[in-house]
Formats: C-alpha cells, sequence, structure tokens
C-alpha cells in the first residue's frame, strides 16, 4: 500500500443517491461499512492511510435507510487499528439492526472477546495487507493462533489481503476447517500479477471449503467509473458460489466520499441478475454467517 496519506473528502448527501433500480427486499443487508466518530473521542493509529472521514453512525444509518437496506455489518477501519471503541458505539446505536467486525492485538484478553461478543462482534478482521511481506508459513501460523482465540464464539474470520497473498494461503484455505470470508472479491489485480488461472482457484476454494467472498469495492479494482470492468470477475464469483457471497457497500468510500452509493447497490443487480439468487446474496447468506434471524 502506497505511504501517501489520502485525503477523505466530504460525505455525500443521500438525498442525492441512486435510487435502487429493482425491489429491496426485506432485511436487505449492507455486509461491509465502517463508521468513524469525532477526533477528540477516538483517535487513530499513529500513521494512519487517510485522514478522518466524514462518515458518522448518524449518517451510515440516513444512507442506508435511505436505499431501503434494512442490516449493516461495521467493520472496523484500518484508521482505529485494534481500538474497537468506535465501532463497538455504533453497534450499540443501530441495535439489533448491525452485527461488527473488529480487529485485536494477538494478546487480547479473553475478557476483552468476551465484552466485543456482547457488543455485536460476530467476526475478527486480520489485516493481511500489514503482514503481506511475511513468509506464507508465518501468516498460516498467525490464521490458526487466532481462530484458536474465537471458536468458542462462533466467530468467523475476514482477512483484508492483498490479491497474492490470497494466492498464496490458498492450499492452506482449501482445507481450513472454519467460515472465513475475503474482502473485495479477492483483491486479485493483474497489475500485483495475478492470472485468471490464480482467480479460477480462488473461486474452486470458495465453492469446495469454507470460505466466503465479499462483493464490494469494485472502484478498488478497476478505475472505470461504471465498474463495467468488474462485472467479469463479480459475475464468476456468483455464479460460482451464490450461497457464499456477501454484498458490501464500502461505504464511506474512502477517500472518496461521495461516491453514489446507490450506483454501487445498482451494480449487484448486472452482477445478479436473477432476483432470488441476488435476494439471496442480501437477506439469507449475511442472516446466516452473522447470526440475523431471516
Amino acid at each position: 500500500m502506497s505511504s501517501e496519506r489520502l485525503i477523505s473528502k466530504p460525505m455525500r448527501d443521500p438525498a442525492s443517491l441512486t435510487a435502487p433500480t429493482f425491489s429491496m427486499p426485506t432485511n436487505a443487508c449492507d455486509a461491509h461499512c465502517h463508521a468513524f466518530g469525532p477526533a477528540a473521542q477516538y483517535g487513530s493509529v499513529t500513521e494512519p492511510h487517510y485522514t478522518l472521514p466524514d462518515g458518522d453512525v448518524r449518517q451510515l444509518a440516513a444512507m442506508a435507510d435511505t436505499l431501503g437496506i434494512a442490516r449493516m455489518i461495521v467493520v472496523q477501519p484500518s484508521y482505529y487499528g485494534t481500538d474497537n471503541r468506535c465501532t463497538v458505539a455504533a453497534l450499540a446505536a443501530l441495535g439489533e439492526r448491525a452485527r461488527g467486525v473488529a480487529m485485536v492485538a494477538d494478546d487480547v484478553s479473553d475478557t476483552e472477546l468476551e465484552h466485543l461478543n456482547a457488543a455485536g462482534v460476530r467476526a475478527l478482521r486480520l489485516d493481511l495487507f500489514l503482514r503481506a511481506e511475511w513468509p506464507t508459513a508465518k501468516i498460516i501460523e498467525y490464521i490458526e493462533h487466532t481462530r484458536a482465540r474465537i471458536a468458542r464464539f462462533g466467530w468467523h474470520l475476514q482477512f483484508y489481503s492483498p490479491g497474492r497473498v490470497v494466492r498464496d494461503l490458498l492450499p492452506f484455505l482449501r482445507g481450513f476447517d472454519a467460515d472465513f470470508v475475503i474482502d473485495h472479491m479477492g483483491y486479485m489485480l493483474e497489475k500485483d500479477g495475478l492470472t485468471g488461472g490464480d482467480f479460477d482457484r480462488l473461486l474452486d476454494v470458495i465453492g469446495q471449503g469454507r470460505g466466503w467472498l465479499k462483493l464490494s469495492a469494485p472502484y478498488r479494482l478497476t478505475t472505470d467509473p461504471t465498474y463495467a470492468a468488474v462485472a467479469p470477475t463479480a459475475r464468476a464469483i456468483v455464479a460460482a458460489a451464490p450461497q457464499r457471497c456477501i454484498w458490501g457497500s464500502d461505504w464511506p468510500h474512502i477517500p472518496e466520499g461521495g461516491r453514489d452509493t446507490g450506483a454501487l447497490l445498482n451494480a449487484l443487480a448486472v452482477w445478479a441478475p436473477d432476483e432470488a439468487v441476488r435476494n439471496q446474496i442480501l437477506v439469507d447468506n449475511p442472516a446466516r454467517l452473522f447470526g440475523f434471524g431471516l
């Protein structure tokens, strides 16, 4: 990742979002969004990759309500590192319509894990960008250690990872006996040396094992403002494992707060044109993964 600090831009007014082009199902879920609080209340890591975004929990709820999104998964952003207070506060404000994904230190206490579980956290996010230069064996050891710590809660793991690390982990993940989610369609960028064969192997692992893929952040995979360049990748994921994909907005779209979240939602209609499959991605899959009632 670049060492240059990105400047977060103001958030788009929810009233200006493009309306969904399809009928939103009851209990639709945004499975990847973030919440940020005032700098005076929540401090960032020492060297964040971006400035504090304009995206608090009230703005998040307004976006969701405008688009007909009933449920949200609030994911701990790298901006706060392993200080989950802002995410926990967002879960408290959103109540039963939200679940959380936390980030913790390797030596996190059992008491803190219990606190996060009670707050609505249902997964841990592993930042493999920070560990991208580790040997694969060390990353696997880290994953196994984390899995052991959360097993009693029934949580799953989420991997925020460059595609080359995902590729190198595929032999291990094929037999991994716990649920795991890979962010942003696997982040398999051609410019980073990833190939179509690597992506096919990823789909095979997801289809045969306990992995999930997140249909999120197409703008991280292409500069095409219509996201058309990402459509073949997203369609292939949906075709290979419709029961193991979830959709996320990646709100507040750091650093481009002015992005149209409605247009991102409507991309799902292109990737999953069948209503039953789309509703599975928006409702059934996240309900099963995060413990919502159907």
